[in-house]
């Protein structure tokens, strides 16, 4: 027998299934954790308001001062959707914040721990929830959560990893049937549910979370692809907290490895498309329970159908549609996606029917379904394999920002200008990312790294 020394053995890449089912049920498993508050919001708002607490009193008197300057109507149906838009934008805005530091952080210590971290943060944020009934508890709980959202973003680098450009367009589209159905069934099971148990089934939701991803998330950025440092990121991610260096990728172009100028120019009108959609389309989303009511006089339940309707819809496009859109068609679905909201959203401002409501819904979730999975599938094939989680973190911070400012703004014009002026012209609007993206010419792609 030879005395010569073996080949240290290299860990085998996970199989690229494996890694997409584990994304899908570790993120569903989060969303439901999240989607049970939606709609409980306003019975638990009422119940800090009964209770006189005093910071509860001072944030509705900034409410109220709001809505007195846009003209909304003083109804507490009205009120209670403006108060939870605003604390969702809150939320926002931290994810905003938080999303690139997480997605630096990734590309240096790898996507597992950092994984492992948002989530024990999403955990601690529910059991702070639980443990106090108290509206600071719960703004202290909302505010953990926001700054450790950066799970979806991990999710989303994770999926860019994957070797192969379909498995890929698999995995966002898995990420977007994730959020859909997490949109439907969690407020559906927190409508049944008292105010008291919807924090702890939230926390049962995010420790099993947590569990199943420690025990099936393997690692997809090993060690050799990583970046060299992660004081490197973290200075470029300090960076995006300016939206216009936000908008155009600085972190990215602070690796080793800068795409070249006409990818870097792509990636950022990318960025730029992926930021007017959601702001666009977050604020035109926020104000159709506004319409819903003034217009139909849905209640809450009537509500909850309708958006029940909106996610089963969205679930089954991305299933069936979005995730076999092929790659390098990707782009051309999103533009097609974006003219249908021009009449989608010309039907649910100027509808008086409810068929024409109808109708427009299934536009409008049919475009919904397509637009971020398949923008996420062809970010996720720009940067090097060390940067993929600062690119998909930027883009991620990117839509954080614009859900954070797209409510406020469309209620603004809903109120101050009416339902029709706030759809019609926001439906035209959606005509600019289209154009920046017909004139779009992608770059031949960037051999991979090994």
């Amino acid at each position: 027998m030879g005395c010569t020394p073996r080949p240290p053995i290299r860990p085998q890449p996970a199989p690229e299934r494996r890694v997409v089912a584990v994304v899908f049920l570790g993120l569903l498993l989060d969303l439901l954790a999240f989607t049970l508050l939606l709609p409980l919001l306003p019975g638990l708002l009422e119940s800090h308001s009964r209770a006189h607490d005093p910071l509860y009193g001072l944030w509705q008197r900034g409410v109220d001062r709001f809505a007195a300057a846009i003209g909304m109507p003083a109804e507490k149906r009205y009120n209670a959707v403006l108060f939870g838009g605003l604390i969702g934008s809150a939320f926002s805005l931290l994810q905003f914040l938080s999303a690139p530091l997480t997605g630096a952080a990734s590309d240096c210590l790898g996507r597992r721990p950092v994984m492992l971290l948002s989530l024990a943060g999403l955990v601690a944020s529910y059991a702070v929830w639980a443990a106090s009934r108290s509206f600071a508890a719960f703004l202290a709980s909302r505010a953990i959560g926001g700054l450790s959202k950066g799970n979806v973003s991990l999710s989303t680098a994770i999926v860019a990893d994957l070797g192969s450009a379909p498995a890929r367009s698999r995995g966002m589209a898995a990420i977007g049937v994730a959020f859909s159905l997490a949109f439907t069934l969690g407020p559906m099971l927190g409508a049944h549910l008292p105010v008291e148990l919807a924090p702890w089934l939230s926390l049962l939701f995010a420790l099993s979370d947590l569990l199943f991803v420690f025990c099936c998330l393997p690692e997809t950025l090993p060690p050799e692809r990583r970046a060299p440092s992660v004081a490197l990121g973290f200075h470029a991610a300090a960076d995006l907290l300016s939206p216009l260096a936000l908008l155009r990728f600085s972190a990215v172009t602070r690796g080793q490895d800068t795409p070249a100028g006409d990818r870097l120019g792509c990636l950022r009108r990318l960025g730029l498309v992926y930021f007017l959609y959601l702001f666009l389309f977050s604020g035109l989303e926020y104000t159709l329970s506004f319409l819903a009511h003034q217009r139909f006089q849905f209640s809450s339940l009537q509500q909850g159908k309708m958006f029940l309707f909106i996610g089963v819809t969205m679930a089954t496009i991305q299933g069936a549609y979005a995730r076999r859109v092929r790659p390098g068609r990707e782009l051309a679905a999103v533009k097609q996606a974006l003219l249908l909201l021009v009449p989608a959203f010309l039907l649910l401002g100027w509808g008086r029917s409810l068929s024409v409501l109808g109708l427009g819904l299934l536009l409008y979730a049919f475009a919904a379904a397509v637009v971020v999975p398949c923008l996420s599938s062809v970010v996720a094939g720009y940067g090097s394999p060390g940067q993929k989680g600062t690119v998909m973190g930027t883009l991620r911070s990117l839509g954080a920002l614009a859900r954070a400012m797209g409510p406020v703004a469309a209620a603004s014009v809903y109120w101050l200008a009416g339902a029709q002026v706030c759809f019609t012209v926001s439906s035209v609007l959606f005509l600019l990312p289209f154009v920046l993206l017909h004139r779009l010419q992608v770059p031949v792609a960037e051999p991979k790294a090994e």
